[in-house]
């Protein structure tokens, strides 16, 4: 049974004035949202897909369009040489309700909602470029494909590998990328995307010092290629996860170190933590809340070599829950004090 006939127009959208840009611009910014590869699984999507794929096959061929300006829903029956319906009639009136028009051609079995149309998004997303109502296929690489990689601040740091379990497009064996079959159908193995998602795992070197926005890429590891070309590659984001301890800042880091009172007063060593464990450092006599350390060379890894730096910023804590002799030694404190906290 023929599909029910949807306005082109409405579809993308448009209304019937719309310029050959602005069709172009509305459809790519729908394939966009719609496409198989962006909503696996979706079924809703797909056909909407398909539907914007119809609109634009008819509506960026000036002839076409102006047929089925014309015409409407019988446009193509023209084009075929099957005649003008009468009004209130269809292409299949014409043939005497057959189902075939005057052409021979039966417009119940062929398809016109392949994913056929030339158009250069098709380029960007699979590689290749279409010509009519029919794929040309060019000897392009595969797509790139880019995703996000979280690490921990010291994944970050010292690098490593990790595997990943991904989703990549390979080619579909059906239709070898095209995204059709015999007579311009659309694959029904793939579903016109010329790809199929399988699970994939891949093996990642981490490089030392990576960063937030730094970018891994890895060659061959994205959308496949058509007809035997090189696959894309795949661009990795690093994302860092924020640390509970260590405050980023480029290359160095920060922490915040909780002293008691007599330490700031009469300085002390204590122990801090670094990226690579605890070092001893030296809290001078009269430290103050807020008093910056600098510990050279115990930041993170830079990439080329050489180190960040740490910074510890000290900050007195007084004590809660003192017991009677405590309080005791604080009321001495306070009365032989000359310390005027306030001027």
């Amino acid at each position: 049974m023929a599909d029910k006939f949807k306005d082109y127009y409405e579809v993308l959208g448009l209304g019937r004035s719309a310029a050959t840009d602005e069709i172009k611009t509305a459809y790519r910014k729908l394939a966009r949202k719609y496409h198989p590869d962006l909503n696996p699984g979706d079924k809703a999507a797909e056909d909407r897909f398909k539907e914007l794929q119809q609109a634009y096959e008819v509506l960026s061929e000036p002839e076409d369009r102006k047929l089925y300006d014309q015409y409407g829903e019988n446009w193509r029956a023209v084009k075929q040489g099957a005649g003008v319906p009468p009004p209130g009639g269809s292409a299949r009136d014409t043939a005497g309700g057959s189902g075939r028009a005057q052409s021979g051609i039966n417009f119940d079995e062929y398809d016109f909602g392949s994913y056929g149309s030339g158009f250069d998004i098709f380029e960007e997303m699979f590689g290749r470029t279409g010509r009519g109502r029919g794929f040309t296929e060019q000897p392009t690489r595969g797509r790139d494909v880019e995703a996000e990689l979280e690490l921990s601040l010291e994944e970050a740091h010292r690098g490593g590998r990790r595997t990943l379990q991904m989703q990549v497009g390979e080619v579909c064996p059906t239709c070898g990328g095209t995204g059709v079959v015999a007579e311009n159908k659309i694959c029904p193995t793939c579903g016109g995307a010329g790809q199929l998602l399988k699970p994939k795992t891949i093996e990642v070197n981490i490089p030392i010092g990576m960063r937030q926005g730094s970018m891994i890429r890895l060659a061959g590891q994205g959308g496949p290629g058509a007809n035997g070309t090189k696959a894309g590659d795949l661009y990795l984001h690093i994302i860092v996860r924020p640390h509970p301890t260590f405050t980023v800042h480029g290359d160095d880091v920060e922490i915040e170190l909780p002293i008691a009172p007599w330490e700031g007063v009469l300085g002390a060593n204590v122990e801090a933590p670094t990226i690579d464990g605890k070092v001893e450092v030296k809290v001078p006599a009269g430290a103050k809340s807020g008093q910056r350390l600098r510990l050279r060379g115990q930041g993170l890894n830079k990439r080329k070599g050489g180190r960040g730096d740490e910074f510890v910023r000290l900050k007195v804590v007084t004590p809660s829950g003192v017991n009677e002799a405590e309080r005791k030694l604080w009321e001495e404190l306070r009365a032989v004090s000359t310390f005027k906290p306030r001027g």
